[in-house]
């Protein structure tokens, strides 16, 4: 079941010279680190520290202004982030922290360790979905192909290279896609019948059946 909370609503805990908004206890979030931090003008918004010393996970981190306006600075190297800005950090012996420059200053911070999280298929096709639109599908199937990697079975992905495939006029290659994405999710099947990017494959006595 979802379970909802408003950063409002959680207590802060002033710790380490911050105040922390435990959002991953608060939800019992499993699969990542996330928590919050707040601070008004010239106070520390997030601690100097760096994710290699005692009491880290060695996680990589995803900093997301929320509200506000913050002075981040990793490695010696100073980023201004007005409200809206992500700093990612993925190396985990670098040092970080960061001061709010405006009263409500929020950051939610993401974090995990690196190399542990495979994209989704669909972030496959849908980063492709721009070159194809732009009337390049060669490019667009290089783009999704890549999740072949990772995800060698999956349906849609296979149904999206199918698309593209046919669309550059490979038809070899579109047919094979297809067979693989109609034997892994007959839903798929519904969805070629009146999807115009395999009109040009449609009549192909290879059409899988």
């Amino acid at each position: 079941m979802a379970r909802v909370a408003h950063l409002d609503e959680l207590e802060a805990i002033h710790v380490a010279g911050v105040n922390w908004l435990p959002v991953r206890r608060a939800l019992g979030v499993t699969g990542f680190g996330v928590n919050a931090y707040t601070a008004d003008r010239g106070e520390r918004l997030i601690e100097e520290h760096a994710e290699s010393g005692g009491g880290s996970g060695r996680h990589e981190e995803l900093y997301v202004v929320l509200s506000g306006h913050a002075t981040f600075n990793v490695d010696a190297t100073e980023f201004d982030a007005p409200s809206g800005t992500l700093v990612f950090v993925p190396e985990a012996t670098s040092q970080r922290g960061a001061t709010a420059v405006a009263d409500g200053t929020t950051a939610l911070v993401v974090g995990g360790r690196a190399g542990t999280i495979q994209p989704s298929p669909w972030e496959y096709y849908f980063a492709a979905l721009p070159a194809a639109e732009a009337g390049d599908p060669a490019e667009a199937y290089k783009i999704a192909a890549a999740g072949l990697t990772t995800h060698p079975d999956h349906p849609s992905l296979h149904y999206n290279l199918a698309c593209f495939a046919s669309r550059m006029g490979d038809t070899d290659r579109a047919l094979d896609h297809l067979s693989k994405a109609f034997a892994g999710d007959p839903l798929t099947r519904e969805w070629a019948r009146t999807d115009s990017d395999l009109d040009a494959v449609r009549a192909d006595p290879r059409w899988p059946r």
